[in-house]
């Protein structure tokens, strides 16, 4: 950990050998907890991008107190985050990052660019709500009858049980049998059992969310359609993603049930930048991070990417 403000740590990996100048800065959701993208050696984002060269940052936002119950967008957009690419950028002595954001965190990394553009080399988004409007998703169906003020105002926070048992019930079948029918025929397959286990940790392993950010993102982003509308306004200015000329890389899941294809994919077509590209890959919500298949496949194509739009450090430049 390098860094620290309130609830928030920010890590630092180091690569075996540096490649590339510019580092990255991965931005994950306030819900649930970041070690996904480092769920063990061989299904870990991390430790691709580490092995392509490239210094990165974790931002783990923590656990919000009963202090924090009033923490919004603002305060997560424009200080933490904000803070987190000012301490990367003077310490590797850069002038931008690559932002790669994670679901609700590729939100945050969107409205961030949008408000701070100088300060992004590129925005890689994996499975980003960006838009609700007829998508096909649960969570936009819910959205029409679910009222977060009042969960906000009966919690403080919104808990993190609460949170991991309505997205189980999404898909309660697959979440509630069929997954431990799957563990009890393979229990003989050690590989299977313990990426299960690392897995069900990881799903039952949740954090609060400041019930302000929650109420706002619930409403701004899924009711109203304000983020892709460029309708939400922090640091008293308007962020638009039709204002984004970064280069754009957006991953999507083709069986996404949380954050479906077209809740993203309308993000290419609305942003100003000329270099976009959109990766559709065959995997859920979890699986373009942590499936076999995406470890082969398609993370070696993102650290491409990233490369290419980066500057290459020469060996003899990295020599102490």
């Amino acid at each position: 950990m390098i860094y620290e403000e309130n609830k928030l740590e920010l890590h630092y990996y180091e690569p075996a050998e540096k490649r590339h100048e510019t580092p990255i800065c991965l931005v994950y959701a306030l819900v649930n907890r970041p070690y996904i993208l480092d769920l063990q050696p061989d299904r870990s984002v991390i430790g691709q991008l580490l092995d392509a060269g490239f210094e990165v940052y974790l931002i783990d936002w923590g656990e919000p107190s009963r202090l924090d119950t009033t923490l919004g967008l603002e305060d997560y957009v424009c200080r933490y985050l904000d803070n987190c690419v000012s301490v990367i950028t003077d310490r590797s002595t850069v002038d931008s990052v690559h932002l790669l954001g994670y679901c609700m965190g590729g939100s945050l990394a969107l409205m961030y660019t949008a408000r701070f553009q100088q300060q992004v080399r590129t925005l890689s988004l994996m499975a980003t709500p960006v838009v609700f409007d007829d998508t096909g998703g649960l969570l936009e169906r819910w959205a029409q009858f679910y009222d977060p003020e009042v969960v906000a105002e009966t919690y403080g926070n919104v808990p993190a049980e609460l949170l991991a048992a309505q997205f189980a019930m999404m898909e309660p079948v697959e979440n509630l049998l069929t997954k431990y029918v799957q563990f009890f025929e393979k229990l003989d397959d050690e590989a299977f059992v313990e990426m299960f286990a690392r897995m069900e940790r990881w799903t039952w392993d949740g954090v609060d969310v400041a019930g302000q950010a929650f109420t706002e993102f619930v409403d701004d982003v899924y009711r109203n359609n304000d983020l892709i509308a460029g309708e939400i306004t922090l640091c008293g200015e308007c962020v638009d993603p039709a204002d984004v000329d970064v280069p754009l890389l957006q991953i999507v899941g083709q069986y996404d049930h949380i954050v479906p294809p077209a809740s993203s994919e309308v993000l290419n077509d609305v942003v100003a930048s000329e270099d976009e590209r959109l990766i559709t890959f065959s995997a859920g919500h979890i699986g373009i991070s942590v499936s076999e298949r995406a470890h082969e496949q398609l993370w070696p194509e993102v650290c491409r990417w990233l490369a290419q739009r980066d500057v290459f450090v020469p060996e003899e430049s990295t020599e102490t």
